[in-house]
């Protein structure tokens, strides 16, 4: 996981731009072009690389506030694993849908972050199930 690095007003980081695809579900951007399989093909991956390059300041300032949440988001659900060995102890129960309900929490602002850049949620970041697009 890319930590936040501040940068001048106006402009991204390389690593907070990584987090932004990451956090958007789409793929990573590589070192540039190549071939057919390139983000340029396709529209919204197009739009996600445009709105990261061109936010105004005070934009700059919320997207940083969701990176900030999203990576602490993050960096609990593996820590959680260390919870899957128990059951009960005494009168601690262990939330079994602990992992899950985080993992639903960390999406739900992934898609808050999506929304926030007027992008649909990348691959990465479907839901399961059917789509229709209109």
């Amino acid at each position: 996981m890319s930590s936040t690095v501040t940068t001048a007003p106006g402009v991204l980081s390389d690593a907070q731009k990584v987090d932004v695809r990451r956090f958007c579900g789409y793929p990573a951007y590589g070192a540039g072009a190549a071939g057919f399989e390139s983000w340029r093909f396709f529209q919204a991956y197009g739009t996600l690389e445009y709105r990261m390059n061109n936010l105004a300041p005070t934009e700059i300032v919320v997207l940083v506030q969701y990176l900030t949440t999203l990576n602490a988001l993050e960096a609990v659900i593996p820590e959680a694993s260390g919870n899957l060995d128990t059951d009960a102890a005494a009168s601690w129960q262990h939330n079994k849908r602990e992992i899950a309900d985080r993992a639903s929490l960390f999406d739900q602002w992934r898609r808050r972050l999506c929304g926030f850049l007027g992008l649909p949620p990348g691959p990465a970041l479907e839901s399961s199930g059917i789509s229709l697009i209109v």
